[in-house]
């Protein structure tokens, strides 16, 4: 197979899909590597580092998407890539399509075979591919919420950690996954005092066994919430339903009843976002301020270090992309059920549920396919 290694064109999106170590695998099975020219340049990867493992560059993205048979990204096509996607290839990279109508409508356009990393998902319900990126994101949540605390930076002047004879910062964590236990393990190292919300008891009772003494897991309902917001100094949204659209689980009129100067980090807005007044935002413009509450929604926050998160992502990644190579899409998810919930749109049809039903579209069952 000819797999195609495309450059990030995502505003600030230093992160590439596959190392030189991944593509050298790749190549190991017998497949050809084409590699975008400085594709991995952000990453920390020169061109001659995937040269000398035996990928070929390529000059412009549009020769890649007429040659290859699966082409690779990180984050999701863009408009510009739209009429480039051909009928039968396979696409295989982060979608998030629930929350983009306008990308569904272009991939059901273009026949392509599009399998999302974010709805691979194992038989104990955990999303392998999405699972680096959450931790990244979870840990760097807290890392952006006690900056904007900062006064200079909108906040409202608060150490989370606190000092000796003050009080620490309160930390608010919505959902008790990936996003959520590496967020509240960042400011429980701080120092903060943490709330970590979900409403899986099972969940909760693990989080009660591993978590420290600062941590607080509580079952997430909106009484519990709306209490809550009132005394947080950062609120992180770590919810996901795979998939499908994020709820908005925190009001407009809750703002009004936070402090002035609180921070709200929404890890879900790739997802559409888990709070009502969440919008995407860029690394170079960041934050928003809605009814004096601070807002970051940085819809790829991984991609703000990128040495690390390509590492990691491709890590895992590797080896379905090896399954899926090897095997072509349809055998591979015939004898893999961890890809076969990777189909998000084949052969103009959307095969996801949450994605058909986010638009009221018609939902075809993957295996009418297989």
């Amino acid at each position: 197979m000819i797999v195609g290694i495309l450059k990030e064109i995502k505003a600030e999106e230093n992160r590439v899909c596959m190392t030189p170590a991944g593509v050298e695998v790749l190549i190991a099975n017998g497949h050809k590597l084409l590699v975008e020219k400085a594709a991995g340049i952000g990453s920390g990867f020169s061109d001659d580092a995937y040269v000398k493992v035996g990928a070929q560059l390529v000059d412009a993205p549009a020769e890649i998407f007429q040659k290859a048979d699966m082409v690779m990204h990180v984050k999701e096509p863009l408009p510009a890539e739209y009429d480039m996607i051909r009928e039968g290839q396979i696409v295989f990279t982060y979608l998030h399509l629930a929350a983009d109508e306008r990308q569904t409508r272009a991939l059901i356009k273009s026949k392509a075979v599009c399998i999302g990393y974010e709805t691979i998902q194992k038989p104990d319900g955990s999303l392998p591919l999405l699972t680096p990126m959450s931790e990244v994101a979870g840990r760097m949540a807290i890392q952006q919420g006690a900056k904007y605390l900062e006064k200079a930076q909108g906040g409202h002047g608060v150490l989370l950690g606190g000092v000796p004879g003050v009080d620490p910062g309160n930390v608010v964590v919505i959902g008790g996954g990936v996003v959520g236990i590496n967020a509240a393990k960042m400011a429980c190292g701080l120092g903060a005092k943490v709330y970590i919300l979900d409403m899986n008891l099972d969940r909760l009772r693990y989080l009660s066994d591993v978590m420290p003494a600062n941590c607080f897991n509580l079952f997430s309902s909106p009484a519990t919430l709306r209490d809550l917001v009132t005394r947080a100094d950062v609120v992180i949204g770590a919810v996901l339903i795979p998939g499908t659209k994020a709820p908005k689980l925190i009001t407009r009129e809750m703002l009004k009843t936070m402090k002035p100067g609180t921070v709200l980090v929404d890890v879900a807005i790739d997802q559409g976002g888990c709070f009502e007044t969440s919008k995407a935002t860029t690394h170079s413009n960041p934050i928003y301020i809605v009814e004096n509450v601070v807002h970051y929604c940085v819809a790829n926050m991984p991609g703000a270090v990128p040495k690390t998160s390509t590492m990691a992502l491709t890590n895992a990644t590797l080896p379905y992309a090896v399954k899926i190579a090897n095997k072509g899409w349809k055998k591979a998810m015939q004898d893999n059920l961890d890809i076969k919930l990777g189909a998000n749109v084949v052969n103009g049809h959307i095969t996801y549920q949450g994605v058909a039903d986010a638009f009221n579209l018609e939902y075809v069952p993957i295996d009418k396919f297989l």
